[in-house]
């Protein structure tokens, strides 16, 4: 009986040990800090596992646990591994599919491209494929875009989703916010200002161009809707910068608008061309819309910028009072050495 005890005992730890030696292996802390770990839609079993090395204590475990719970295929996506997790705990939330979601930002893209390129750079898809997407001519021509309004639907606001979003969905879930926003009552006020909402858009580009500090905003609007209503060309500097990269290079640095810049041949140029340019100038952010949809009603005809106020702008209802105002802005710029 004795040997019988000894042999059991001896079982008994043996089996003990194996237990302990599996219970470190699944439970046992992995990740040292919260991480996001990224499963592209291309990855294999092997891809992933190789990824986890980077951040897991001991990758032999956590590869002891996906073949024990038979994970074998990946589910694309981010996914949020807290700090203190054990490989069961990994594979389980891998093997789900429960990823977490991202929030996905733009705002001043000056291009479609542009946007194109700032979204690739929080989603899986590429710029190409994001690009293809938000210009698709079936899309455009159904809801009443072409290439350059565009850019037009895509506003400027923080939008959940899934890292592996497709860029299908990411566009239509642009344009369903680009509904939300135009609600009846903005649709009304775009209508008493005679304005499409193509329009409104363009105009509050240049007014988002034209002034960085918000209080001016619905002033400025106020301003170029009053020349819209006297038939009065625009003569907004911002379209003539558009219409100059638009032929020299999207990179060109231009600080200054020249008295020969306004002969350019463009519909952009709006020192020419009565009326709001064809398509927005940049990406306005949704100040500047609300801005050009509730604007200051005053007599004001002119603005120019303002040397003694850096960053704001001054308000003339006459020429000669706007040419007082330009020629001290113009002597300042001169002493600033601005020549371009």
């Amino acid at each position: 009986m004795k040997k019988i005890h000894i042999a059991l005992s001896i079982f008994c730890l043996a089996i003990l040990g194996i237990a302990i030696h599996f219970y470190q292996i699944i439970y046992s802390t992995q990740i040292g800090n919260s991480t996001s770990f990224y499963i592209k839609s291309t990855d294999s079993i092997a891809q992933v596992l190789s990824n986890l090395d980077a951040i897991c204590k001991d990758i032999n475990n956590v590869k002891t646990v996906a073949s024990l719970k038979k994970y074998n295929t990946p589910k694309p996506g981010r996914y949020v591994l807290a700090k203190g997790m054990n490989a069961n705990q990994i594979i389980n939330i891998l093997r789900s599919g429960k990823q977490t979601p991202i929030k996905v930002t733009f705002n001043n893209q000056n291009y479609i491209e542009d946007l194109a390129g700032r979204l690739a750079m929080q989603i899986e898809a590429d710029s190409v494929a994001i690009l293809r997407s938000l210009t698709n001519p079936d899309f455009l021509d159904k809801h009443n875009f072409n290439y350059k309004t565009a850019l037009n639907y895509c506003m400027p606001y923080t939008y959940n989703c899934y890292w592996n979003i497709s860029p299908d969905q990411l566009r239509n879930k642009l344009y369903q916010a680009y509904l939300r926003y135009w609600n009846k009552e903005r649709q009304q006020k775009a209508q008493q200002l005679n304005l499409t909402q193509n329009e409104v858009i363009a105009l509050a580009s240049i007014v988002h161009k034209e002034t960085q500090y918000k209080p001016e905003r619905k002033r400025v609007a106020g301003v170029y809707l009053n020349r819209i209503r006297k038939g009065i060309p625009l003569q907004a500097d911002p379209t003539i910068i558009y219409a100059l990269k638009e032929k020299q290079g999207k990179k060109v640095i231009i600080k200054r608008v020249l008295t020969k810049d306004l002969e350019i041949d463009s519909p952009y140029n709006t020192y020419k061309k009565r009326g709001i340019p064809p398509s927005a100038i940049a990406m306005p952010d949704i100040d500047a819309i609300d801005a050009v949809l509730n604007p200051e009603r005053h007599h004001y005809y002119y603005f120019c910028a303002s040397a003694d106020h850096l960053g704001t702008h001054k308000f003339a209802q006459t020429l000669r009072q706007h040419n007082r105002n330009a020629y001290e802005y113009h002597r300042w710029l001169q002493k600033q050495r601005i020549h371009r």
